[in-house]
């Protein structure tokens, strides 16, 4: 039996086709989009982890530091005021404010490694130097944890940006992730850890 299909209807298949595979294309697109915002969210939170661990170490190297010098308690008001607007951008997520709260404790650590040039007895402290050494990892972590974060940010933003996933961000409102930045240039490297 041969069925005779009039033009109305092979239209009609070709407009439900269309359909079709724009609803597969717009499925498609919104699952990658998540997909990339989960990965940038994974890839903040493993700096974020690095940046407590950091910000955990610190008081153990300030309290090995007493009875080596008196610049400790500043240091440690310091830390604690930059722990602080660490924890409350965290709060919030705000990662310009917790780039900055960063900023503040590069600037903590910096004067907490001058306390170790004055001492030599310090230096040759062993718990201080394996606090300095899980110091010197926990920053090449960090290092590497931004700029795979600021990595995963562009890739993000680029798809959400270009034609046609631009429509489909719009519609599912995804925005555009912000980049992990140093602003002050004295805090654009690491703090130098050594033993020399």
């Amino acid at each position: 039996m041969i069925f005779l299909v009039g033009t109305g209807t092979w239209i009609l298949i070709g407009v439900l086709a269309v359909v079709v595979l724009l609803i597969i294309f717009v499925i498609a697109a919104y699952n990658k989009l998540v997909q990339m915002r989960n990965k940038v969210r994974n890839s903040w939170s493993q700096i974020d982890v690095q940046l407590k661990r950091r910000f955990d170490l610190i008081p153990n190297l300030v309290e090995t530091t007493k009875g080596y010098a008196d610049m400790e308690k500043g240091i440690f008001e310091e830390f604690a005021r930059a722990r602080g607007l660490y924890a409350q951008a965290a709060k919030t997520g705000n990662i310009e404010q917790m780039a900055q709260a960063n900023e503040s404790l590069g600037g903590t650590l910096s004067r907490l490694l001058m306390v170790q040039e004055r001492y030599p007895d310090l230096k040759a402290n062993a718990n201080f130097q394996d606090l300095m050494k899980q110091l010197g990892n926990t920053e090449d972590k960090i290092s590497f944890s931004r700029q795979f974060y600021n990595d995963t940010v562009l890739a993000y933003n680029n798809k959400i940006e270009v034609f046609p996933n631009v429509i489909i961000a719009g519609i599912f409102n995804f925005k555009a992730a912000q980049f992990f930045e140093v602003h002050d240039e004295e805090q654009r490297d690491a703090p130098k850890v050594s033993f020399k």
